[in-house]
């Protein structure tokens, strides 16, 4: 079965709760790449996720507060819906 949009949302945000690459992020969403960049995309431009720079340079993704809000919204509506 497919996964809602609120569900895709709900494990980008969980994966990215602590600082993680975007590769780490995508798996652990369990995602392709051309469906993760566009919900990054979205998710970064809405603020809802924030790209930092990490140790060594190296590029990581947050959820931000708004995100963390988002995301605890989300789990009880999906838990509400799925009695």
């Amino acid at each position: 079965m497919r996964r809602s949009r609120a569900e895709v949302i709900i494990d980008i945000l969980n994966a990215a709760k602590e600082e993680s690459g975007k590769t780490r992020i995508m798996y652990d969403a369990n995602m392709n790449l051309a469906s993760f960049n566009k919900y990054l995309r979205k998710l970064t431009k809405a603020g809802l996720i924030v790209r930092i720079k990490g140790s060594h340079d190296k590029v990581v993704y947050r959820t931000t507060e708004r995100g963390r809000n988002l995301l605890q919204l989300l789990e009880k509506v999906e838990e509400f819906i799925s009695f």
